[in-house]
């Protein structure tokens, strides 16, 4: 394939993949920002976590909301639950990978607080693990996943599939969602 070809491939793959997105999410995405509006306006937080990719758009989004998205405002906590590599590395080490986020959930949420997932596949252990875990200590959640859902449909108040099993394209669509959340967000909060 030329590189001609992989341009315009990717384009209509992520235009295609938007357009499904829009038509089949908006009622999820409209709920997610009002979870996340309510989280905070209830002077709660919002942890996120992922693996790889979704683990750099769990620090994105979390820097949105500490910072700020498009206007001034005072910042709200949002905690990426992939970052602090002293804690990442012990729980790996002293329990297991697949405890690394539900061992700092289970430390540091308390009910009110949200938690948004995101597994691309759906059936990340780690991810389905601190899902069971928000649900048994009475936190919200929000799963941002694939086409497949994966394990996810039953642990989450709200989940986003992005119609694809093309990982880059799920992952451009969930920066996407988040910023739409954002948006939604920013206009509510003051």
């Amino acid at each position: 394939m030329d590189t001609r070809t992989i341009i315009n491939t990717c384009f209509i793959e992520n235009i295609d993949t938007i357009k499904k997105v829009r038509d089949q999410n908006s009622k999820e995405i409209e709920l997610i920002a009002d979870m996340v509006y309510s989280t905070f306006s209830n002077n709660h937080r919002i942890f996120f976590c992922g693996n790889g990719g979704s683990a750099a758009d769990c620090q994105h989004m979390a820097a949105e909301y500490v910072g700020r998205f498009k206007k001034e405002r005072k910042g709200y906590p949002a905690i990426a639950l992939t970052v602090d590599t002293s804690i990442l590395t012990s729980i790996s080490n002293d329990y297991s990978y697949d405890t690394v986020f539900e061992r700092q959930l289970e430390a540091l949420a308390a009910p009110g607080d949200l938690l948004i997932a995101y597994s691309t596949s759906g059936t990340s252990k780690n991810i389905i693990k601190v899902l069971q875990k928000a649900k048994s200590i009475g936190i919200a959640s929000v799963g941002m996943t694939g086409k497949s859902g994966g394990n996810m449909d039953n642990l989450t108040n709200a989940l986003i599939k992005v119609p694809s099993d093309i990982t880059t394209r799920i992952q451009e669509a969930h920066l996407l969602i988040g910023h739409i959340i954002c948006e939604i967000v920013d206009q509510r909060l003051n």
